[in-house]
C-alpha cells in the first residue's frame, strides 16, 4: 500500500470502535484512532463511531471502590498490584497527552453513561458522540466522579454539549438501553472479549491499544487493498 494510492482512492471509510467509559486503554485507542484519522490522506472520508461495551455490566450502581482496589481483587495482587497496573498505563498515556489521577478514581457502571453517548450520537453525530466520551472519560480518570450517578451525568452530558431535557428525559427512562444492548451483543457475536476493539468498514479488525502507525497502516489498507 502507498500513501498515494490511498489519496486517489474514493473508498469511504466506517471506523467503529467498541470502548468502556472506565477502560484507560479505549481512551488511549481513540485518540491514537483520531490521530491516525487526522494523518490519513482522506480524513473527511473518514467516520469514526463508538460503540458501547461493559467491562462490568453487574457492578452495582451506586458501589464506589477505588480502581486499585477494585483491579487487585479482579486480577490478583491486591491494591498494590493494582497501583502497579495504574502506573504502568499512566506511563504509556503521557505519549498520548493523557493524564490520570487513580488516587481519586472510583469504579462505577456505566450503562447509563453509555445510553447518553449513544443519544450525543443521535443529536449531533459523531462529533457531540465523541465530545460525551472525553468528558464522562476526564471526569471518571481525572476527576474521580462517579459516572453512574443521575445528578453527575446530568452535569457532565450538559458540558459536553448535549441537551439539558433530553438528557433528563433518558435518565429517567430507558431510552436507549436496547442500543447499548445492541452494541455488546454485535461484539459478543464477533468473539469481543475485550476492548478496546476496532473494525474498519465491517470486516478489518484490530484489538487492543495499537500505536497511531497501526492504525494509520489499516485505514491505507481499507482503502487500497480492501483489508
Amino acid at each position: 500500500m502507498t500513501d498515494q494510492s490511498a489519496a486517489e482512492s474514493t473508498t469511504p471509510v466506517i471506523l467503529e470502535l467498541w470502548s468502556d467509559l472506565v477502560c484507560p486503554w479505549c481512551w488511549i485507542s481513540k485518540r491514537r484512532v483520531e490521530a491516525a484519522v487526522a494523518a490519513f490522506e482522506r480524513p473527511h472520508d473518514v467516520t469514526l463511531r463508538m460503540r458501547s461495551y461493559e467491562l462490568d455490566p453487574l457492578l452495582p450502581v451506586g458501589e464506589r471502590m477505588g480502581v486499585a482496589e477494585h483491579l487487585g481483587r479482579k486480577y490478583g495482587g491486591g491494591v498494590e498490584g493494582g497501583r502497579l497496573m495504574n502506573a504502568h498505563v499512566s506511563d504509556v498515556a503521557l505519549d498520548d497527552g493523557l493524564s490520570f489521577d487513580w488516587h481519586r478514581a472510583v469504579r462505577a457502571n456505566t450503562f447509563d453513561g453509555h445510553r447518553l453517548c449513544a443519544l450525543a450520537l443521535e443529536l449531533g453525530g459523531p462529533a457531540l458522540q465523541s465530545a460525551a466520551y472525553e468528558r464522562f472519560h476526564s471526569a471518571h480518570f481525572r476527576e474521580g466522579l462517579p459516572i453512574d450517578d443521575h445528578g453527575v451525568l446530568q452535569r457532565l452530558a450538559a458540558e459536553a454539549g448535549l441537551d439539558e431535557r433530553r438528557v433528563a428525559a433518558v435518565l429517567a427512562g430507558d431510552d436507549y438501553a436496547a442500543r447499548v444492548r445492541e452494541d455488546e451483543e454485535l461484539a459478543r457475536s464477533m468473539g469481543v472479549t475485550s476492548v478496546p476493539f476496532l473494525l474498519a468498514n465491517g470486516h478489518a479488525a484490530t484489538s487492543g491499544a495499537r500505536s497511531v502507525e497501526d492504525y494509520l497502516a489499516l485505514l491505507r489498507g481499507v482503502v487500497t487493498e480492501g483489508v
